[in-house]
């Protein structure tokens, strides 16, 4: 059993078919990429998988239940976490406590409880979610800044910052959303490494990329959105090849 299954996906905007009868899995364990040009679906269908949009028509499954129409909180305690195309960060929070925000989807305290802090378990598990929260942003070399605002974080780290997060809600299933947008090839170095870790430990990664050689040098498999629809999967040199995908967004450079 796949661990996401789309099976069908469609949503359209009043005449826009913005996403065309999409079927996808993603399995446990891979690193799969979602490529396309700009306006081909692909935030669009990670918002599908998160539950900001309903497909018009479709499901999608996770762990073989299906999740299309759930409210977003719900689809990330089932275990999707994700990171968005612009950065979305709480400016008026530490790093810290940016991280805390998505370690509370796991907690199981009551606004009532997390207000007056009375209760013993409630700063019991207060304690705990801070140090699972220091344990994310170990995995992305932040720990050491948690106490700082976030906003003081120069561009990449404030992205990494938002990987944190996402991992805070302990995911079987990471979204990135152009995670490597705007770094230079240093940070993109550093944060292909970390994707590494990240799958390393169990949780697999489903990606929209840009950067094609971050693409090629990560994935296990890629496939390919061009207005809405899928027109091609596989592995990364297959994609490298593909007639079809060369003319609709690679570009004959990229063969070479």
């Amino acid at each position: 059993m796949s661990l996401l299954k789309l099976d069908n996906v469609t949503i359209r905007f009043g005449g826009l078919v913005a996403v065309d009868s999409v079927n996808l899995t993603v399995e446990q364990g891979e690193i799969l990429a979602l490529i396309g040009p700009n306006g081909a679906g692909k935030s669009t269908l990670f918002n599908l998988i998160t539950g900001i949009y309903t497909p018009t028509a479709g499901s999608i499954a996770f762990k073989g239940e299906t999740i299309s129409g759930r409210k977003t909180y719900r689809i990330a305690a089932a275990g999707i976490g994700r990171t968005f195309q612009n950065i979305r960060l709480f400016p008026e929070l530490s790093v810290l406590e940016n991280v805390l925000i998505g370690a509370h989807t796991r907690g199981k305290w009551d606004l009532t409880g997390s207000i007056l802090k009375l209760a013993p378990w409630v700063r019991r598990e207060e304690g705990e979610l801070a140090e699972w929260a220091i344990e994310c942003l170990k995995q992305v070399d932040l720990a050491h800044r948690a106490y700082e605002p976030s906003t003081s974080l120069p561009y990449g780290e404030q992205r990494r910052l938002e990987i944190a997060r996402a991992l805070a809600i302990k995911p079987d299933l990471i979204l990135l959303d152009e995670p490597a947008a705007g770094m230079n090839p240093q940070e993109k170095q550093v944060l292909l490494e970390m994707v590494r870790k990240i799958r390393a430990t169990g949780i697999t990664v489903f990606l929209v990329e840009h950067d094609m050689k971050f693409v090629m040098g990560l994935s296990d498999r890629i496939a390919v959105l061009d207005y809405g629809v899928k027109i091609a999967e596989g592995k990364p040199e297959e994609i490298r090849a593909n007639p079809q995908v060369i003319e609709a967004y690679l570009g004959k450079a990229a063969v070479h």
